[in-house]
């Protein structure tokens, strides 16, 4: 008997035909569904980013730093706060200054201190500002609201003191009220007390100076800046560390490489103090006689030869109360004495100027040519 083999051949073909239409089948529907899946998250993910970059424009982050009332931001955050740090408000020796306005419903204005990529002291600088400053509070001293910690951005934001630095104020080309510049002193004559006697941590400033004075809508005294500040801990009285400060404003000891204690701000303050009797810087190369180019030489000189009305001859509120500018000089020579020893302490300088201590004639300082 014969058979035919026909059949069987169209059989097998036809099998072979139905495995690859289900193989084409299935790598398109697997293929379909990874594509849908992939979709799928690209989608997820596109839509909680923006939805957490809408947050972040919209909600300020309310981390606050333990123990303290400090918030901790992120940099985009005060990016935007800032409006691209656009508006510079000031440069220091670690950072430059941009004023701000956070995203609150008041929008209470901020000022945003920068800090530079610095090798070696940034971090120190960093923790000393947040520690430190985050546990002051005084009227005198300009508050540290929050900060930020994110990679290599290192950020402290500030309250906004809208009448600007003290330097603009009294080396500007109108004389501020001699009331007003009395009362700038005995503000910041009581900040300072207060970071060496009564705040929880003594703090040296390290870098008082009018442009580090800063004054708030009622023209008052706030000390800032503690990019400077030197901690000390409770159970020591000196430190040593290597020269701070700005030239005219710094004790002779950092010259010395000697220990510097509480009273290297004393004497930046007497400094200070003289500026804001005067009204005039503390070196000034085109004074009208060569005697008056160093405000603290001269000023000894007029208090030696009884002329102090010499020193604010142009200022008729001042040149009527002339006991008070005497005892101001006085305590400001007190101050500036080159030996630390000799130089009060920052309560005795506030009870001077109040006067609740009575002011003895201070004694001959040094030259301090060698200072500028």
């Amino acid at each position: 008997m014969k058979v035919r083999k026909g059949n069987r051949t169209a059989g097998s073909s036809a099998k072979k035909s139905d495995r690859s239409i289900l193989i084409t089948t299935g790598s398109v529907l697997l293929g379909s569904s990874i594509f849908l899946i992939v979709l799928s998250l690209l989608g997820i993910y596109v839509f909680f980013t923006r939805w957490n970059q809408q947050k972040q424009k919209m909600v300020p982050q309310l981390h606050v730093m333990p123990e303290m009332n400090l918030q901790n931001f992120t940099y985009n955050e005060l990016e935007t706060a800032t409006g691209g740090f656009k508006e510079e408000l000031g440069r220091g020796a670690f950072g430059i200054v941009y004023r701000g306005a956070l995203a609150n419903e008041d929008k209470p204005l901020i000022a945003v201190k920068k800090l530079e990529k610095m090798a070696g002291e940034d971090d120190t600088e960093f923790n000393t500002e947040v520690k430190v400053i985050g546990r002051t509070n005084h009227k005198n001293l300009v508050q540290l609201v929050g900060f930020c910690n994110e990679g290599e951005n290192r950020l402290l934001v500030y309250e906004y003191m809208s009448s600007g630095s003290l330097s603009n104020y009294i080396f500007g080309y109108t004389r501020p009220s001699w009331h007003r510049r009395m009362q700038i002193a005995f503000g910041v004559a009581r900040g300072l007390l207060y970071l060496h006697e009564e705040c929880s941590s003594q703090i040296i400033h390290c870098d008082i100076k009018p442009q580090n004075i800063l004054l708030d809508e009622s023209l008052n005294g706030r000390i800032s800046d503690f990019g400077l500040a030197k901690l000390l801990k409770t159970d020591q009285t000196k430190t040593t560390t290597g020269i701070r400060g700005t030239k005219g404003y710094v004790a002779p000891e950092w010259f010395k490489n000697l220990p510097v204690t509480t009273k290297v701000d004393t004497y930046s303050f007497g400094i200070l103090l003289l500026e804001l009797v005067c009204c005039r810087k503390n070196f000034e190369i085109n004074a009208m006689q060569e005697d008056q180019i160093v405000l603290a030489d001269w000023a000894c000189d007029c208090l030696k030869e009884g002329k102090l009305n010499l020193l604010v001859e142009e200022d008729e509120e001042a040149m009527e109360d002339m006991k008070r500018v005497e005892r101001f000089v006085m305590v400001a020579i007190w101050c500036i004495q080159e030996d630390p020893s000799l130089r009060p302490g920052m309560k005795k300088v506030v009870q001077m100027l109040e006067g609740g201590v009575q002011v003895s004639v201070p004694p001959d300082p040094s030259s301090f040519i060698s200072t500028i």
